[in-house]
């Protein structure tokens, strides 16, 4: 007899079945065509010896929370929760039983009735039409599928060919020695398909039925148990004849429940009285689906890029992506409320400006709110956007938008830390010009001075100004004035220690208008720099991760280093809270508490912030226009409804930071700034007026 033959298959796999059972010496069967008999010796011929499978850890879905605990988002490559035998109704495990392998707790590895009942079907009919694979075999093939990573390899899992069945066979041997039969039960429930994109039992009865597991009703546990079958046909998501399939599935195995009496003939018939009752309950996945999608990317980002929470990209992707992790996060609730309120009070979806804040807790770090003014999103229509105005590229988002004059506070830190007085300064015009190529250098050494390039004050009056007058009417002829007295490079290097960095990753430009902010910047990145001016001078570099629990659980610390001396910082401050009153805020006002900040406007109002903090929390607040900053500038605009000539710092970022911080810390008891030291910088305390206070430019700076 050929070994092709489909006798031979016959001898060999139901040789198979028997050595499973009992592990027989030799199978005898009659012959074709003739008298006598074959005998064919099934552990010599089959090799069939119990063999260990590999089992990958299952796909599951990742969830991420807020620092009060609260879901606020969920990705998968398949979407599966594992659970325990317990958490599974006792119904659901009666009805998969009674219909994919009734004698499951009686036969071995294989059944033999229904393996030798299949194969006569299979002869038959001239190939493999019924499988009678017993659950333990099932299980075998979905882990074989689950760890094929290529499509010739699922392909492989899934032939028809009676290799692949006798190689499941000795797998399946292997599952029967190393488990329990409820624990192959167990696992079996957590990793099958059920369709309508549901991997597992608590999966599919959350998608299906609105219900855990543990509480499925007889009809919802006989419908999943009829859907393993073939998924893909009994869909419910695929339409009304899916639904009428899986309808009939459903009522087979309450007809089979009853058969082997597991359930009453009354029981059956109630069951198959119900409808469907396909709910759809949605699975979101991925940030899109959550309420704050823009700080979800940002954790997304920080967890598949830093190598802290895994080595290469693939094993981050992989834990990320099929982890099952738990991403506990530092998203206060109440603060991204009150920037997300305050964004789209002052600036509309609709707008082509776009606005962008970001929240920092001084002292830890902490990213507590991220907010923009459009939603996030593919669709034009919609007025969408599809990267991250909060962030940096690293963290999903662009170039940024120039930060304008918020980055004058680094020229007046370095004047400070090299021993200036608050009421020290300089006698400026309307107009300044490099006295010569060698008066700025870099931090390369190189000449930056360029005499041919005057910058010049919007509206602003000339004379003497002292680090306080300069600051609060933000002189742009002072400030370069005052960068090339403590130097260049002695700017960007403080800069450099509070985390400034470009958002699209490159090297800061350090040209002599550094000090006018004319490096591209991100609302985190500019935030965190005066969380530390807050923290009396300890920058903490901006965090968004606690902790991750994936079985074991991992929790990560604020990464904080002492950036500023104190009282430097602490004088910074002083300054700093003058500018709410004397200064470019005074039109908008204070927020009923301690405070400072800084206004920045771009040459030509391209772009417009606000920088600010108070002892307990820092946010800044960027505004331009995404087509462009420089090519559709912020001048003749109409934002939230309102028509503005130009939009200067404290016209719309200013009134966004004001009304974000009175509703962000409405319940948080007021804290102060430590008070100057007068020994040390001169100045005023809180109580008396400047020795030479002027008024600042009605207009807001340039620069």
């Amino acid at each position: 007899m050929s070994p092709s033959s489909p006798l031979w298959s016959l001898v060999r796999l139901t040789g198979a079945a028997v050595a499973a059972g009992a592990l027989v010496a030799a199978l005898t069967l009659p012959a074709v065509g003739g008298t006598g008999s074959l005998v064919v010796s099934a552990t010599e011929t089959l090799d069939l010896k119990p063999a260990q499978l590999e089992e990958p850890p299952l796909a599951q879905t990742s969830v991420m929370y807020d620092a009060k605990g609260n879901r606020i988002a969920q990705f998968y490559a398949e979407n599966r929760k594992v659970v325990r035998l317990d958490q599974i109704a006792d119904v659901m495990k009666t009805a998969i039983v009674a219909i994919e392998d009734y004698r499951f707790y009686q036969h071995g590895a294989i059944d033999f009735e229904g393996t030798v009942r299949a194969l006569v079907k299979n002869l038959s009919s001239g190939g493999i039409a019924q499988g009678g694979s017993s659950i333990t075999q099932q299980y075998v093939k979905q882990v074989l599928l689950n760890s094929a990573d290529t499509e010739a390899g699922k392909n492989k899992a899934l032939e028809a060919s009676y290799a692949r069945k006798l190689k499941e066979l000795r797998y399946a041997m292997g599952m029967e020695q190393k488990y329990s039969k409820n624990e192959i039960l167990r696992r079996y429930l957590n990793i099958a398909y059920f369709g309508a994109g549901a991997n597992g039992v608590e999966a599919a009865a959350r998608r299906f039925f609105g219900v855990s597991a543990a509480h499925l009703s007889l009809a919802q546990a006989a419908t999943l148990a009829g859907a393993v079958q073939n998924p893909n046909r009994t869909d419910p998501e695929l339409g009304k004849q899916a639904r009428e399939l899986l309808l009939g599935r459903r009522n087979v195995v309450l007809d089979r429940m009853a058969q082997l009496g597991r359930i009453t003939p009354e029981q059956a018939a109630q069951a198959k009285a119900e409808k469907l009752g396909y709910k759809g309950v949605d699975a979101p996945n991925g940030c899109q689906d959550s309420p704050y999608p823009y700080f979800c990317e940002y954790v997304r980002y920080e967890l598949l890029t830093n190598p802290a929470f895994g080595g290469t990209q693939r094993i981050r992707e992989q834990r990320f992506e099929r982890g099952g992790l738990k991403i506990y996060t530092t998203l206060d609730p109440r603060a991204q409320r009150a920037a997300e309120a305050a964004v789209r009070k002052h600036v509309f979806a609709s707008d082509h400006a776009v606005a962008a804040e970001a929240l920092v807790e001084p002292g830890t770090g902490e990213i507590k709110a991220m907010a923009a003014s459009r939603p996030y999103g593919r669709s034009a229509k919609r007025k969408e956007i599809s990267y991250n105005p909060v962030a940096d590229k690293r963290h999903g988002g662009l170039i940024g938008f120039q930060a304008g004059s918020t980055f004058k506070t680094f020229t007046l830190i370095t004047a400070l830390a090299q021993g200036m007085k608050i009421d020290d300064g300089i006698s400026v015009t309307n107009a300044y010009t490099a006295p010569g190529s060698a008066s700025f250098k870099n931090c390369k050494g190189q000449n930056m001075g360029i005499p041919s390039w005057t910058v010049t004050n919007d509206e602003g009056s000339p004379g003497f100004k002292t680090l306080a007058t300069g600051t609060w009417g933000s002189v742009n002829t002072f400030f370069m004035a005052l960068e090339q007295r403590v130097g260049l490079c002695e700017t960007v290097q403080t800069a450099k220690s509070l985390g400034i960095r470009r958002a699209d990753g490159g090297p800061l430009q350090e040209y002599e208008t550094f000090t006018l902010g004319i490096n591209e910047m991100d609302p985190v990145t500019v935030a965190a720099a005066y969380a530390a001016v807050a923290a009396r001078g300890t920058y903490c570099a901006p965090m968004v991760i606690t902790k991750v629990s994936a079985g074991t659980t991992t929790s990560y610390k604020p990464s904080c280093r002492k950036a500023l001396d104190p009282e430097v910082a602490d004088a910074t401050a002083q300054v700093l809270s003058g500018v709410f009153t004397k200064g470019t805020m005074r039109g908008v006002g204070g927020i009923g508490r301690p405070a400072a900040g800084k206004t920045g406007t771009t040459d030509g109002y391209a772009t417009a912030w606000f920088a600010g903090f108070t002892p307990d929390l820092a946010g800044a607040v960027s505004v331009g226009d995404p087509r462009g900053s420089q090519r559709y500038k912020l001048t003749g605009v109409t934002i939230g409804g309102r028509y503005f000539g130009a939009v200067a710092g404290a016209s719309v970022p200013g009134p966004i930071w004001k009304d974000t911080m009175m509703a962000a810390l409405k319940d948080v008891p007021a804290s102060d700034f430590t008070p100057v030291n007068t020994a040390r910088f001169g100045g005023c305390d809180q109580s008396c007026a400047p020795a030479r206070e002027e008024r600042p430019d009605t207009a807001e700076e340039l620069g």
